[in-house]
């Protein structure tokens, strides 16, 4: 109530039949808000931070998410160098056909073909073997059956570990970007 609503008969605050005497609001001391209960009051207004367990259980999401993450990561990561390296082997073993079209044999290396010979994804240089050459009938990749899998040239990179035998089965093999059928097949080798 504003100063010009106050009534004429009596002041603001005033009880009927009292006079004129003002009641006034209950003091709240800072004794008797320091001696209340240990309740949700004095929680709530202390509570300035996180606690121990719940900045723990943040750590923990965090932690699990980043770890799921990375895996998801490294498996996208690994399939990307296997599919480029795919197309490595699909532009060399290209060059390498227009290599024997115009000379009418095969190269004797990679370097006959291009000037630069690109790397395989993991930094180690592609394999070739020409297959036609006296001798080199015992340096091609073979398969469960221990049959060739070309009959013209092997082209491969040694994959991730950088180990390969000549029988695809071998566990040192099965990490191989291959060239098999006559190009037919680009792939693992443990998919061959």
């Amino acid at each position: 109530m504003g100063i010009a609503e106050t009534p004429i008969g009596g002041s603001r605050g005033s009880s009927p039949g009292v006079g004129g005497s003002r009641r006034r609001p209950p003091i709240l001391s800072l004794a008797r808000v320091r001696s209340a209960p240990r309740g949700w009051s004095r929680r709530w207004r202390n509570d300035r931070g996180f606690s121990l367990v719940e900045t723990l259980v943040v750590c923990a999401l965090i932690g699990t998410l980043s770890a799921m993450a990375a895996t998801t990561g490294v498996a996208a990561l690994k399939r990307a160098r296997i599919t480029r390296a795919i197309g490595d082997l699909r532009t060399l073993d290209t060059d390498i056909r227009a290599y024997e079209l115009e000379h009418h044999q095969w190269p004797a290396t990679l370097a006959d073909v291009r000037m630069v010979v690109p790397n395989d994804p993991w930094g180690r240089p592609y394999v070739y073997t020409d297959l036609s050459q006296k001798g080199s009938k015992g340096k091609a990749r073979k398969d469960h059956k221990l049959n060739p899998i070309n009959a013209d040239f092997d082209l491969y990179s040694v994959g991730e570990d950088g180990k390969s035998a000549t029988p695809l089965p071998a566990a040192a093999s099965q990490d191989d970007v291959i060239r098999a059928r006559e190009g037919a097949f680009l792939g693992l080798a443990s998919e061959f």
